[in-house]
């Protein structure tokens, strides 16, 4: 605690956040609103919980800014490159969202500094499985003390874990092979307590001349990690895909058990696959295949449906074959990390892709003020255009090529944002919209899976395919009779646009 009370008066940031801090360890009544359900649930968002998790993280999330505020202070060189990978080394080892945060505000220019950004991008998100005493602990509270009736099998040893839950697998009383998804402890308190780190980090570096104006960025992620926690969201969104998907010879969706699946467990059927990373050496052919399904698989339902999977790494998927043993397209794993736009949105970016294609600047001007970008001057809109490009740069290109040759994986998009960080600097700030968050990680995170594969494909007839015939009222319609099936809630804008 002695580290945010240094950083507090050596470097005056935002007082609200430290106020939250503050007012978090001196009054339980800090937590969220509570339901029937919350007020006999152990794993809400526990004052307890929240002050452990502020040990652990703030230390070191803390420490760092107490130095970045102090060398600034006193007109001292930062030791960015040092700080940077100290905190990667801290973070490392954690379980929950602050792993998955960092992963994602290193594809966002200048969101924090670019050392910073490098090195935690090389984080992985995931950490040591728990054992058989957290599953069972788990498995009953969830399904009752006599859950394991309820399976024909379960396998008690975990088959993969990632940053907020882990994965087991068990065989239905019919046969089928499941995948049953256990959350992780205090997951609630661990986000809360995350997400006010997150906040103390901004801070700081909001008072050293940054490029980017981050409040909005904070809120999209406080939403989607927050949403992330909801299992029966998750079901419902993958109920989603499976409707989206049911007549699709190149991406599979698993299907929900929801007599097995509760808040924090989820059961749904085993698909089989292989890792994405086997393929890197097989025929152009299989590597072709795959990244064609993985491209089908994120624009189709955004250009569609308007929802995007969030969060593209290659956990998420796998490669199911053919019978001659060819790669014939995706399994699609994980439906925590989605979001939905209203279908103007899908428009805007559409607009912007031919404006950029037929160089009309009103068009693009248009389209990003559908985004959400405001007051806008010239200067900052050919800085913007630097990062269109490169996002949309592969697509404009009507050609067979690689996503970006010569770039590794982990470098895809290090390039631009440096050159977006260093015209921002002098012209902006800009306030990025909440929507452009998921979209620019979703975008980075399929572009580095393109470049594991080394596919080389014309991503411009892809892309062209994906929009054909797409218009707002088609969408409005397609959107608000496939979410209702799913139970999926329309997007704000999109409620509201329907209603009107």
């Amino acid at each position: 605690m002695a580290g945010f009370a240094v950083l507090y008066v050596v470097y005056p940031i935002d007082g609200g956040r430290v106020a939250e801090f503050m007012n978090d360890l001196s009054d339980h009544t800090g937590d969220a609103p509570k339901g029937d359900s919350e007020a006999t649930d152990r794993e809400k968002n526990r004052f307890s919980a929240r002050a452990k998790r502020y040990g652990r993280v703030g230390a070191n999330v803390g420490g760092v800014a107490v130095r970045m505020a102090g060398r600034r202070l006193f007109g001292l060189d930062s030791e960015t490159e040092k700080e940077a990978a100290a905190l990667a080394m801290a973070l490392g080892g954690l379980k929950g969202p602050i792993m998955k945060v960092a992963q994602l505000l290193a594809t966002i220019p200048d969101a924090l500094p670019p050392e910073y950004a490098e090195a935690l991008g090389k984080l992985q998100s995931h950490a040591p499985p728990m054992g058989r005493g957290f599953v069972k602990r788990r498995m009953a509270a969830e399904l009752g003390p006599a859950w394991e009736g309820k399976f024909g099998s379960f396998d008690y040893e975990a088959a993969a874990s990632a940053s907020l839950g882990q994965v087991h697998r068990a065989v239905a009383h019919d046969g089928r092979d499941l995948a049953v998804k256990l959350q992780y402890p205090d997951m609630r308190s661990a986000v809360e307590a995350d997400l006010v780190q997150l906040g103390m980090l901004f801070s700081v570096h909001r008072h050293m001349r940054p490029a980017v104006e981050t409040s909005e960025v904070l809120k999209e992620l406080s939403e989607r990690l927050r949403e992330e926690l909801d299992y029966r969201r998750e079901a419902r969104m993958t109920s989603l895909y499976g409707e989206i998907f049911k007549n699709d010879a190149f991406v599979r969706v698993p299907e929900v058990l929801s007599d097995l699946s509760t808040d924090r467990v989820l059961t749904m059927t085993w698909l089989d696959g292989r890792k994405l990373l086997e393929y890197k050496d097989r025929s152009l052919d299989d590597r072709n295949t795959i990244a064609q399904a993985m491209f089908r698989a994120w624009w189709y339902p955004f250009s569609h449906y308007g929802v995007i999977h969030g969060d593209p790494h290659l956990g998420n998927y796998t490669v199911f074959e053919d019978g001659a043993g060819r790669a014939a397209g995706i399994n699609l794993l994980d439906y925590g990390c989605m979001r939905t736009f209203a279908p103007k949105f899908i428009q805007g970016v559409i607009d912007l892709y031919n404006g950029l294609l037929r160089d009309d600047r009103a068009l693009v001007v248009h389209a990003y003020e559908t985004w959400g970008f405001a007051g806008l001057s010239n200067e900052l809109i050919d800085v913007l255009n630097i990062w269109a490009r490169f996002i949309y740069g592969p697509m404009l290109d009507d050609r067979v090529r690689t996503i970006a040759d010569d770039v590794e994986p982990g470098m895809y998009g290090r390039k631009e944002a440096f050159q977006v960080h260093q015209a921002l600097r002098d012209k902006g700030p800009v306030t990025v919209p909440r929507e452009f968050v998921f979209m620019d990680r979703a975008a980075i995170g399929l572009g580095g899976v393109f470049l594991h594969l080394n596919a080389e494909l014309n991503f411009h007839n892809l892309f062209d395919e994906a929009i054909a015939g797409v218009d707002v009222g088609t969408v409005t319609q397609r959107q608000s009779e496939a979410f209702a099936q799913a139970g999926v809630p329309l997007p704000v804008a999109a409620a509201s646009e329907t209603s009107s």
